[in-house]
């Protein structure tokens, strides 16, 4: 246990029983109140983000925890077969440990994952950015592409992603892995 005043954003707390990560940590004093931290926190388990406040006082429980890289191998049911770059061993991870970023992940991806000290996996965290190809889009006419429109476009993981009206049928293109939003092409 530790004081919330040592806890930083990005720390992972066991809160009710369950893994939170700190997604943001504000200290506040208001007037001639009492000091708090106000704490937005996400569930690990359910993905349900939480709103807290701590009084200055107050000890929390942080987790700790491990991060290693793996490299995505192949899906195996609804697992994905992931691989360790150091030690080469092989672990299934669930799609809701993986979150949305899920329709983003293609072959030889490297994630990072974070295991708690009992060795649960709590997150996976994907790259930022992920290089795709596109593989379907209507195709656009020559007034089209002077606009500035969007349209739907999908990917090479299967996704969806709205891009610019002059993004073409095998184009690549920077997608962001948190939201699913086009970001730039990607030259060549």
């Amino acid at each position: 246990m530790t004081s919330i005043s040592n806890v930083s954003k990005g720390a992972i707390i066991r809160f009710k029983g369950e893994p939170h990560i700190i997604e943001n940590l504000v200290h506040r004093t208001p007037g001639n109140l009492r000091a708090f931290y106000q704490a937005n926190m996400r569930n690990l388990k359910s993905g349900r983000n939480v709103e807290y406040r701590f009084s200055a006082t107050e000890s929390v429980d942080v987790i700790i925890t491990e991060r290693k890289e793996y490299q995505y191998l192949y899906m195996d049911g609804a697992d994905y077969v992931m691989m360790d770059s150091t030690t080469f061993d092989q672990i299934n991870v669930s799609e809701a440990a993986i979150g949305s970023g899920s329709r983003f992940i293609k072959d030889g991806i490297t994630l990072t994952i974070v295991f708690s000290d009992d060795g649960a996996i709590l997150s996976v965290e994907l790259p930022t950015f992920v290089e795709v190809e596109v593989t379907e889009t209507s195709p656009a006419s020559k007034d089209d592409r002077a606009t500035s429109g969007t349209k739907p476009a999908i990917v090479e993981t299967g996704a969806e992603v709205n891009v610019p009206m002059f993004v073409q049928n095998g184009s690549v293109i920077r997608v962001d892995t948190r939201s699913g939003d086009y970001i730039e092409r990607v030259k060549k």
